[in-house]
């Protein structure tokens, strides 16, 4: 083919630019003392931006963290509302006098990055006492246990077998949402555990059901998994022995949509009503 017949890509290129308002394939020379920054350019359409021209990913600043679990070195405060006496709360006469007592608490680093204390709601002499890990995003916002996705669920499990929420108790392991919905550490388990077991001596439910791995753990100090215990009745020794059925976590059965998972709930559910059909 004849050299002049052949495409030139430079020349393409070159036209390319100039469509695209680049007028000069060429920069002017700078000045060494001049900072290394592109020439200025007529604006250029984003969908139309040369691909010759490194796109550079926007600085985001660091934001200080919102929570302050991981912070090592975390040092409760002093005083009887930041961290509740243990005398103060364990002689709590009722669940409004417990929830007012250790309402500002902020005695593990879990305090002082929540939005609302979620200190549990139901019967206060329910016979039935549901108990999850901790508060994640809705329910940090709005001061109540199980009120998302996991708590809709909740809801339909409560009515799936002849319940309603507000004829049963729901609280958490830990009341402040730990960063991240991760799981609550052991060290911060154990200081909000105290309140927990006040609030089910106060209730002094029938049974407990538990949900997902960490009250079957931080309660009962079960350490094998949650899979190989669901459906087994555990007792949980405090002012009365109490029975409890350890069961999924909604949010696992959302996460685990299966026929295998959603039957084993409802096992452990059914299994629950029928001991307090047998007791009443």
């Amino acid at each position: 083919m004849d050299p002049i017949l052949q495409p030139n890509p430079l020349k393409s290129w070159a036209d390319t630019l100039r469509e695209l308002g680049v007028m000069g394939l060429i920069r002017e020379p700078v000045a060494e003392a001049a900072p290394l920054h592109p020439v200025s350019r007529p604006a250029v359409p984003k969908a139309s931006a040369s691909p010759l021209l490194p796109r550079q990913a926007p600085v985001v600043p660091k934001l200080p963290a919102t929570r302050t679990s991981q912070a090592p070195g975390y040092s409760p405060p002093n005083d009887p509302v930041g961290n509740p006496p243990s005398e103060a709360w364990a002689s709590a006469k009722d669940l409004i006098s417990l929830a007012t007592c250790i309402q500002g608490c902020l005695a593990c680093p879990l305090g002082p990055g929540r939005f609302r204390f979620v200190f549990g709601e139901g019967d206060p002499k329910a016979r039935l006492m549901f108990i999850g890990e901790g508060p994640g995003k809705d329910e940090d916002q709005q001061g109540r246990p199980f009120v998302g996705k996991a708590g809709e669920l909740l809801d339909k499990m409560i009515g799936g077998i002849g319940y309603k929420r507000d004829q049963v108790y729901i609280a958490n392991v830990v009341k402040c949402r730990p960063p991240d919905n991760r799981t609550p550490t052991p060290q911060e388990a154990q200081t909000c555990l105290g309140y927990l077991k006040r609030q089910i001596e106060l209730i002094d439910p029938s049974v407990i059901v538990t949900l997902g791995a960490t009250p079957l753990k931080e309660l009962l100090g079960v350490q094998t998994g949650i899979t190989k215990v669901r459906g087994s009745w555990q007792r949980l020794e405090l002012h009365r022995a109490i029975p409890v059925m350890p069961t999924f976590h909604p949010a696992y059965v959302l996460r685990q949509y299966t026929n295998e998972v959603r039957g084993a709930v409802w096992a452990d559910l059914k299994a629950a009503r029928a001991w307090l059909e047998e007791h009443p």
